[in-house]
């Protein structure tokens, strides 16, 4: 090795001066044996794109031939066994760093690929990501797997654990490694190393034992490292997606750092299945998607009505009150209007297909910002005149593929919480900070008091997935960015994830489980007031193009409800709840107390049901605790004699007896603070 030595920064300031060659394992070992062994891989930050070859004399594809110049310039996680050959800063990954997780489970899918090579040496490999809930790998093979396929895999995988193997990665040339994969019949890795390679660059594998795969890694520093993996599940997926392609067999599974950790993934699993949307749902009565309307299409039953209207009403309110004009637009509109928007040709596969009535081709609308355009196009506009802010809980319309349906979460028809805002230049960034300030409102109200934020930007390589100019992205882009700053929102960049016609920022909600729903977006919009030739008079006096903003807050009503009866489990808040108090009377005998009892809480604005059968009380109370209702009053003769009731609390059982007066003080402050306790 040469005698050359580089620079290692350190997190914490420290700078090392160690030999080229020099593995980021052997820095953790002279740091601390003990953060060595909690060490899963390193993340370098090189501090020159120049990478040193090991040794020029020898011809053999080296490191750098992986990676252009702009890669290589960017932080990435490598091997903790990885020859350091330039100046770079390094920060060693942990078991306790979010990346970790994703690089062990990317390499338990490694182990299950040896497993099943092991027992079905016949099979031919896919590939096997790690995913945000485990890993999967797609196989080819003629004979299907079965459950107790799966039983012997896992039981296959622990072996290859214990054995301890190490994971080591080598390069191979391109052209070696295509030879090896066309003689050994391995059609998905030739496809793989044809679509990731270039010409005469370096092939990255890994190897354990006697297995060999195909990819850029990194990998935990052993077989040893995948502690607690389990398989979960078996499925079909088409070759490249594509139905005239060879089915492939794909085989789930999931991995944490310990048996602690993976014990309780299932345990949240559990919970989560128990708030299932669509079992509470049809138990609460709330919904329904019945086969014979289709797929994807939502009927509000009459309890769900209500909590539906309550949402709705709260967010108009909110609306009006921020200074949002209300408006409604047609559910169809002419074809023409969506390919002056630029949807007939950015967003068509989403679209429901064009039906000819008498004059024209007509849509139904996937989304609501073209309708809103023409409200703004209908009258001349002065720079006075804005901000206009349009908002509407519109119905619209989206062809959603069978497969990709879920319950209230994934739809063809919902109604969306849409607001435009049409505004100067200069206004932007100051609506784009109150769009924000109100979706941060709307997540309180409804309970949920974390969140994460993700700025999804262009990728200036795909131009033709976007409209408009470098100019305007790059506007776009920073009027977001310094929004966010502004509210010192901390936020992750994902590229390539804009719309068409901007960038947007997406705020994901986390549920009580812990779990992320996509909900509130804002959106910055130049492309669209170009199409539509929008204006308004500046303070020059001349005609000026304004800018545009895209905002939804629950995303869809239909949506933010899936994930209210998940979060509660079904057990709304007093405000939401579609019935808030039951009644039950011991006996036929109380039903004109119970008549009295009901009048004065409907007054005080309640929604109560009275359970007036003639059956037992611990029935009526079961049947009223089974639709998770806040409250049950519970009232005899000594109840109606001293004009009080009997309140039974969800979730704290018998609270003894209280004035009527004073329970309706009590709820009725609760219910008017949107309180999430009771």
């Amino acid at each position: 090795m040469s005698s050359q030595t580089i620079s290692v920064h350190l997190p914490d300031g420290a700078i090392r001066e160690v030999p080229v060659g020099t593995t980021p394992l052997e820095i953790a070992n002279s740091i601390s044996p003990r953060l060595a062994a909690v060490s899963v891989v390193a993340r370098l930050t090189p501090l020159s794109v120049a990478v040193a070859a090991e040794d020029s004399t020898v011809e053999q594809p080296t490191e750098a031939a992986m990676y252009s110049a702009e890669d290589a310039a960017a932080p990435r996680l490598v091997d903790l066994a990885t020859p350091l050959n330039a100046d770079t800063r390094l920060e060693l990954v942990t078991e306790k760093d979010p990346e970790a997780l994703k690089v062990v489970r990317h390499s338990a899918a490694h182990v299950m690929a040896t497993a099943v090579l092991e027992l079905f040496p016949e099979t031919k490999l896919g590939h096997g990501p790690a995913t945000d809930s485990g890993f999967f790998y797609d196989f080819f093979r003629e004979k299907p797997f079965t459950p107790e396929d799966l039983a012997l895999i896992e039981a296959k995988m622990a072996e290859v654990v214990a054995r301890n193997e190490p994971f080591l990665r080598v390069l191979e040339p391109r052209e070696q490694a295509l030879a090896e994969f066309d003689r050994d019949g391995d059609f998905m890795k030739t496809h793989f190393v044809t679509k990731f390679t270039e010409p005469g660059a370096a092939v990255s594998f890994y190897r354990n034992g006697s297995f060999v795969d195909f990819c850029r890694g990194p990998h935990v520093p052993s077989t040893g490292r995948v502690k607690a993996v389990k398989l979960t599940a078996l499925a079909g997926a088409y070759w490249l997606g594509d139905e005239k392609n060879p089915q492939l067999q794909r085989i789930h599974g999931t991995a944490f750092f310990s048996q602690k950790d993976l014990d309780a993934h299932f345990a949240r699993l559990e919970e989560a299945a128990k708030r299932d949307h669509r079992v509470l749902g049809k138990q609460l009565d709330l919904f329904s998607i019945q086969e014979l309307a289709g797929p994807g299409l939502v009927f509000w039953h009459p309890k769900g009505g209500i909590v539906r209207k309550v949402m709705e009403d709260w967010m108009r309110d909110e609306c009006l009150r921020r200074g949002y004009l209300m408006v409604f637009t047609p559910h169809v509109m002419r074809r023409e209007l969506w390919k002056v928007s630029g949807h007939e040709g950015h967003y068509a596969g989403n679209m429901y297909s064009p039906m000819e009535l008498d004059d024209a081709e007509y849509r139904l609308k996937p989304m609501n910002c073209p309708g809103h355009i023409l409200i703004y196009k209908s009258s001349p506009r002065s720079y006075r005149d804005l901000p206009q802010r349009y908002a509407e809980l519109g119905n619209v319309y989206r062809y959603e593929r069978s497969g990709t349906m879920h319950g209230l979460l994934r739809v063809r028809g919902f109604t969306q919480d849409d607001a435009h805002i049409f505004c100067t230049p200069g206004q932007i960034e100051d609506e784009v900070v109150a769009c924000i300030d109100f979706a941060e409102a709307v997540l309180k109200t409804f309970g949920f008091s974390e969140f994460k934020v993700e700025l999804s930007t262009w990728d200036p390589n795909d131009r033709a997935k976007y409209a408009g100019s470098d100019e305007n992205w790059a506007l776009a882009v920073n009027g977001l960015k310094h929004a966010l700053d502004r509210k010192g929102i901390a936020y992750k960049v994902i590229p390539g994830e804009a719309a068409f016609y901007g960038p947007k920022i997406d705020v994901k909600l986390v549920d009580v489980l812990g779990r992320l729903w996509q909900l509130s977006t804002v959106q910055f919009d130049f492309t669209l007031p170009a199409r539509f030739e929008l204006e308004y008079v500046g303070e020059d006096g001349e005609r000026h193009q304004p800018v545009m903003v895209h905002r939804a807050l629950f995303g869809s009503v239909e949506r933010f409800f899936g994930v209210l009866i998940e979060h509660y489990a079904g057990a709304f808040p007093l405000w939401l709840s579609p019935v808030q108090i039951g009644l039950v009377p011991i006996s036929e005998r109380h039903a004109s107390y119970a008549a009295k009892v009901e009048a004065e809480l409907k007054t005080a604005g309640f929604r109560v049901e009275t359970d007036a059968r003639n059956e037992k009380m611990n029935a009526k109370i079961r049947d009223f605790a089974n639709q998770k209702t806040p409250y049950i009053l519970v009232f005899g003769d000594k109840e109606e004699a001293a004009g009080t009731v009997s309140v039974r609390t969800r979730g704290k059982g018998d609270q003894g007896s209280i004035p009527l007066a004073d329970f309706i003080a009590k709820a009725r402050e609760l219910a008017s603070t949107q309180s999430m306790e009771l």
